[in-house]
């Protein structure tokens, strides 16, 4: 086995092996999941996101992955989770996304986690295509960062415009025209029988939603984490373990999502230091640290804010 496939194969044994323990141990009866137990999940999964950074190091270290802009070990481990941080920064956006998808086919709790375990295997596949892409576009057609740049831009200011109109649970008109998705929920099937005819199930509805959502994030986030690295290996395991963890997070914030709605102008502000850093840092190049420091003053002070909120309107 050559010494540079050790890391690819390492990475995604380790997602099958989470992968496998939370369908079959963590989740295998359709059950509603509590804060609770979702909270312990949420820390489990971070905690595996920590323990890949020491295989990044390793790997860096003893020169078994491909290295093509000469990372030392630490900036190796700065950059992963700073990717990390980003990436699961731009997912809380995401998460209000899925509650009105939820809301919109009248998914029971049961079965929301079945919905977003298949459309983490969805997202590890076309994450890997887009990441592809996305470093290709941007090492070959010059100027590239500039679009990138503005794409970012344009979702900043575009979720603060969303921001302040109201979301409407309505299932999306054009996608359920096309499969022709019904409001039929039949345990956790995706397709059952009507009057002796087949037709899709509200799951299957809210499946291909989430996969659509996800493409449509993917978009805004594979631009983003550019602006932090161009390392194909540092950008896909940064990205796979932030979205590993997204199912769990959900579950933990669904009840608090209110709470915590002063987060999206922390998005706002990441997402313009990013779009800066990819346009200006292409000149410019911004310190590692810094883009810790902005990931977590931004999230530290939306916290905070939607805490004092909170308070003072009970």
């Amino acid at each position: 086995m050559p010494d540079y496939l050790l890391p690819w194969t390492v990475l995604i044994g380790h997602i099958v092996i989470l992968l496998l323990l939370d369908f079959f141990v963590l989740h295998k009866k359709n059950q509603v999941i509590s804060v609770k137990k979702a909270s312990y999940e949420t820390l489990f999964f971070v905690a595996n996101a920590l323990l890949f950074a020491g295989f990044i190091f390793w790997f860096y270290k003893e020169g078994l992955v491909e290295n093509p802009y000469n990372y030392s070990p630490s900036k190796s481990v700065v950059t992963y989770l700073t990717g990390y941080l980003v990436e699961l920064s731009l997912s809380v956006d995401n998460l209000f996304v899925i509650a009105v998808i939820f809301t919109s086919f009248k998914i029971p709790s049961q079965y929301q986690h079945k919905l977003l375990f298949l459309g983490i295997l969805g997202a590890i596949i076309f994450r890997a295509l887009l990441i592809g892409l996305g470093i290709t576009l941007i090492n070959k057609i010059p100027g590239m960062h500039f679009i990138f740049g503005a794409i970012l831009l344009f979702t900043a200011f575009k979720m603060l415009k969303d921001d302040q109109q109201p979301i409407k649970n309505e299932e999306p008109k054009g996608l359920s025209k096309f499969f022709k998705f019904s409001k039929v929920i039949d345990g956790d099937k995706f397709v059952t029988r009507v009057d002796g005819k087949r037709i899709f199930t509200a799951l299957f509805g809210a499946l291909v939603t989430i996969e659509f959502t996800d493409l449509l994030f993917a978009l805004d986030s594979i631009p983003a984490i550019l602006a932090i690295t161009k390392d194909p290996f540092i950008i896909y395991s940064s990205n796979i373990f932030a979205i590993m963890g997204l199912r769990s997070l959900y579950f933990f914030l669904a009840n608090m999502l209110e709470r915590f709605k002063y987060l999206k102008y922390s998005v706002f502000v990441i997402l313009l230091f990013v779009a800066a850093k990819l346009v200006v840092g292409h000149y410019y190049p911004f310190p590692e640290w810094l883009s810790l420091v902005v990931i977590f003053l931004s999230l530290g002070t939306g916290i905070l804010i939607s805490i004092q909120k909170g308070k003072a309107q009970n």
